[in-house]
């Protein structure tokens, strides 16, 4: 009775923090930031240049990006994104911005101050100013003027003295707003200096050098004086600003994409519950708890950081699921072993949790190294999805590992399950040996699977698909995204019938000439050869929503962008590969670090050949999905690796060669039905999203469904193969002895103390 009522006390406890959570889940989720992908707006990445030619340093950078924020606050634009990327580069993003265009508009035309002499030279920069140092002031004669405070004296002093000795009529200062290379000229501008239809706002002589504050004077009102105020206390920037990528999303259209997702990740966790339920019976409920719990606390942890949730953070989300139960599978299969060894079920409970414990932690490590260097490399989306894997991560081993191993002790506790371990965790109770008796542990379902014995068939295998795939590069290429080869990409959502002739005239219209036009359902996709400016996608954008009552989404990257996103995809594989091979030889040994890169490098060439054949478009989502299979894999990879240092361990003989493959095979039989679930449970959220989620991600999900299976198929047939060829290498090879120097000095031996 005791048993019972500890078991529904606990149960009901646990009831209650699901309904809570579940009650907290929705205020949360609608309180979170969301990206411009799910709820409109736009995204523009600035290239900042010094207007005086010279360097780009960081204080100028920064200078900038506190302008630009300053610009933004005046648009009244909620939870603006601005970050600085690299050392030229600024990202503005703007979600639920109600007029795209209008801010667009605002932001392009950021004031530009500069000081230049009557042959249009460049005297001096905004830099000389102090910061939002215009303030409305008068002139001798009581007109309204703007009076600017001189933050760097010493130059101005400089610069104000040699302009005093130019001679009559050349000593002047003229100052300009937006100075226009080649359009504006103060010989030709000169009369009309300081009126309302010149960006000249003043000439001032000057007749010595000083150093202090001074006065913009003209035939200014007094409301253009507080315009200009404004205008360059925001705008006055030491650099000027080009637009080299945007990306533009309609309101309606996030709202599509939100929905659509958010019901796929819906979906997934139902159905992983589902098949853990059916699979492990109550510890599967155990592990749902977990899962639940997991999703809250990640939102909850990303809404505490001020992350904001775009589309491939819901991605890596779902995905992230997949992986996290993975730490409960291999709990479980180490918990089951325990209990065919003849264990109790609180002592199989204890051991199994103990025994899984490392190499959680390995995968778990692996994977958030491949997730912070994909963070540092990578660009808008893949640092979105990047910082949600982290997150997804840290809170794997809190709920998944040291969370669900509490509960099932709190289960266990009461002995409710002793005599129901089938109840409990799926073990057929009549296979459990009785140690007493000496009764063997049962054989397992691949036990007399030998996975080893059409190794070369496998490698030779892998081989013809990546030769294949590289011959195909090399024939036809890469069908490359705009990310990588620069140009607009054109998403139609609408309702009407749209034809690729109707496209195509279209483009004529406006001069455009595109690489590809795809039409599935009610979503047209475009691609052009050319990169348009704000002004081309403003109308183009209009023109398509009047046609077609559309919802239309224009992304926009440049050559500069291109090249820097190529570099970093590279740089992200190859950093991601060798600090793998540092942290798997620094825990296992060099042979396995080989053994595991090699199985990555074999999957990334494994979907970059499936991707030459089905020509799909290779995108910055692409390499993300590249990077994450990488995370997956070795994650996959050290378990088994796990299982079989664990048997080498074990066996204290002289190793041969049979015996070593008789081993290697043993770890593998041991982890495979463990790699068939996890696979499964990650499998799950992917198709879902292929099958419900946008064509945004379509590229993400089709490379991660290729990923996962090459990836469970490389862990236990190309990373073991290596392995062993090079144990086997090493076999009867005698170690090398630790010199011995002349001038080593040894140890004198004192009876009592060290001997």
């Amino acid at each position: 009775m005791k048993k019972k009522s500890s078991i529904i006390i606990t149960t009901f406890l646990f009831i209650v923090i699901i309904v809570g959570v579940c009650f907290l889940f929705k205020p949360l989720f609608v309180g979170l930031k969301f990206g411009l992908d799910l709820q409109g707006g736009f995204e523009i990445l600035y290239k900042a240049e010094s207007i005086d030619g010279s360097k780009m340093s960081r204080d100028k950078l920064v200078a900038t990006y506190k302008t630009l924020s300053k610009r933004i606050d005046s648009l009244g634009v909620s939870e603006p994104e601005i970050t600085i990327e690299g050392n030229d580069k600024i990202r503005v993003k703007l979600a639920g911005v109600k007029d795209p265009e209008q801010a667009r508009e605002q932001l392009s035309t950021v004031a530009t101050l500069s000081f230049r002499d009557v042959n249009d030279n460049l005297l001096m920069t905004s830099d000389v100013l102090s910061s939002g140092g215009a303030k409305i002031g008068q002139d001798a004669a009581g007109n309204p003027a703007v009076a600017l405070s001189v933050k760097d004296k010493d130059t101005f002093y400089d610069v104000t003295n040699r302009v005093s000795k130019m001679g009559t009529n050349k000593n002047l200062i003229v100052i300009w707003l937006d100075y226009a290379e080649g359009e504006d000229s103060y010989a030709k501008e000169g009369n009309q200096c300081g009126t309302s239809e010149s960006n000249c706002l003043s000439a001032a002589t000057v007749s010595q050098g000083f150093a202090s504050d001074v006065i913009i004077q003209g035939n200014f009102t007094q409301e253009e004086v507080s315009n200009l105020v404004d205008l360059i206390n925001s705008g006055s920037l030491p650099t000027k600003l080009s637009e080299i990528s945007s990306n533009t999303v309609g309101a309606s259209f996030g709202d599509r994409t939100l929905s659509t997702t958010f019901k796929a990740g819906v979906i997934a966790i139902a159905l992983i519950i589902l098949v853990l339920l059916l699979i492990y019976h109550f510890a599967g409920f155990v592990s749902s708890i977990a899962i639940i719990l997991y999703t809250f606390l990640v939102f909850l942890l990303f809404w505490l950081v001020g992350g904001v949730l775009t589309l491939p953070g819901i991605a890596a989300l779902v995905l992230g699921i997949g992986m996290a139960v993975d730490s409960n599978i291999v709990m479980f299969a180490r918990i089951k072993d325990e209990l065919y060894a003849g264990r109790s079920l609180t002592t199989a409970v204890k051991e199994g949790s103990k025994s899984s414990f490392s190499a959680i932690i390995d995968a778990n490590i692996t994977t958030l190294i491949v997730a912070i260097i994909m963070f540092y490399f990578g660009e808008s989306s893949i640092k979105g999805f990047a910082t949600m894997l982290i997150i997804t991560v840290i809170v794997t081993m809190f709920t998944m590992v040291l969370l669900t191993r509490v509960m099932l002790k709190l289960f266990t506790k009461g002995g409710f399950f002793d005599d129901k371990v089938g109840l409990f965790i799926n073990v057929n109770k009549k296979k459990i040996p009785d140690v007493s008796k000496n009764e063997e542990t049962p054989k397992r379902i691949f036990d007399n699977v030998n996975f080893l014995k059409y190794r070369k068939l496998f490698m030779i295998l892998s081989c013809v698909i990546i030769l294949a795939g590289a011959i195909m590069i090399g024939v036809k290429g890469l069908n490359l995204g705009i990310d990588y080869k620069s140009g607009t990409s054109i998403t139609i959502v609408s309702d009407k019938d749209i034809s690729k002739a109707s496209i195509r005239s279209d483009l004529v219209k406006y001069k455009l000439e595109s690489s590809s036009i795809d039409i599935t359902n009610d979503e047209t996709s475009i691609i052009l050869k050319d990169a348009l400016d704000g002004n081309q996608v403003k109308e183009l954008n209009s023109y398509f929503e009047d046609k077609y009552d559309a919802k239309v989404n224009i992304g926009v990257v440049s050559n500069i962008v291109q090249k820097e996103l190529v570099k970093n995809a590279i740089l992200a594989v190859l950093i991601s590969m060798l600090g793998i091979i540092i942290y798997v030889s620094i825990r296992f040994k060099f042979s396995y670090a080989v053994g595991g890169v090699i199985a990555l490098l074999h999957d990334v060439l494994v979907i970059f050949a499936m991707f030459a054949f089905i020509r799909l478009e290779v995108s910055s989502m692409f390499i993300a999905a590249v990077l994450a299979i990488i995370g997956y894999s070795i994650n996959d990879t050290i378990v088994i690796f796990d299982r079989i240092r664990e048997e080498l361990k074990k066996y204290d003989k002289k190793l041969d060669r049979e015996t070593l493959e008789i081993l290697v095979n043993k770890g593998i039989q041991s982890t495979f039905l463990r790699s068939i679930y996890t696979t499964l449970t990650t499998l799950i959220p992917v198709i879902i999203l292929l099958l419900l989620g946008t064509n945004d991600i379509l590229t993400f999900n089709v490379a991660m469904l290729i990923g996962l299976i090459s990836g469970t198929y490389s862990s236990i047939y190309i990373a073991t193969t290596i392995f062993l060829w090079l144990e086997k290498k090493s076999l009867g090879k005698p170690k090398k002895k630790a010199k011995v120097y002349k001038d080593d000095i040894e140890e004198k031996k004192i009876k009592g103390i060290n001997c």
